[in-house]
Order: C-alpha cells, then sequence, then structure tokens
C-alpha cells in the first residue's frame, strides 16, 4: 500500500492507494464480485474496500505478498475446498505471483 495517511471512503479510492500492479488486481477483484453479486453494496471497511449483501459478503485488499480475500464461509464443504488458501484469520491467500483468476 502507498504510504499516506488518506482514509478511503470508496472502493476506488481504496484501489487507489495501492501500487499499480497490485490495484489492477483488486480491480479485477472488484469486476469480479460486481459480475456476481450485482446487489451488492459496495463500502469499505478498515480502509479496505468490501460489498454487502444482506449483511457482509466479502471484504479484500493488497498485502505484501498476496492479495487476502475475506469471505464468512460457514459452508463445510466449502471449508474444505478453500482450505489450501486459507490463512491465519479467516481469510483466504492468494500469493500476487501466481493467477487468481
Amino acid at each position: 500500500m502507498k504510504s499516506g495517511n488518506q482514509v478511503p471512503t470508496t472502493i476506488g479510492e481504496c484501489i487507489t492507494l495501492y501500487l499499480p500492479n497490485v490495484g489492477a488486481i483488486l480491480l479485477r477483484v472488484r469486476e469480479t464480485i460486481r459480475e456476481a453479486a450485482p446487489d451488492a453494496e459496495e463500502k469499505t471497511s478498515h480502509r479496505m474496500p468490501s460489498f454487502a449483501l444482506n449483511g457482509a459478503l466479502v471484504y479484500f485488499g493488497g498485502f505484501k505478498a498476496h492479495v487476502g480475500f475475506f469471505p464468512p464461509v460457514s459452508n463445510a464443504h466449502l471449508q474444505r475446498e478453500i482450505a489450501p488458501y486459507a490463512g491465519e484469520k479467516g481469510n483466504l491467500q492468494f500469493q500476487r505471483d501466481e493467477p487468481i483468476f
């Protein structure tokens, strides 16, 4: 993330705080979520882009070596499917140098 004390209020503003190579990935994540959940509301929380649809849908952001995706997953089958990407805080981690789409 770029340095500065900017507090973003929109997903677009959040994404502009990242370096261009990370921002491009986050824009694709945003577009993918928009396509999958067109009625979801764009929000920001904890300086991160997020979407809500009948409650929290997903949060996402860029980190030093990965893109983090924070879906509230309670389905046991789905939890097993995403286990290879599971981070330590309930998030999913996709290495920035590997394709995620």
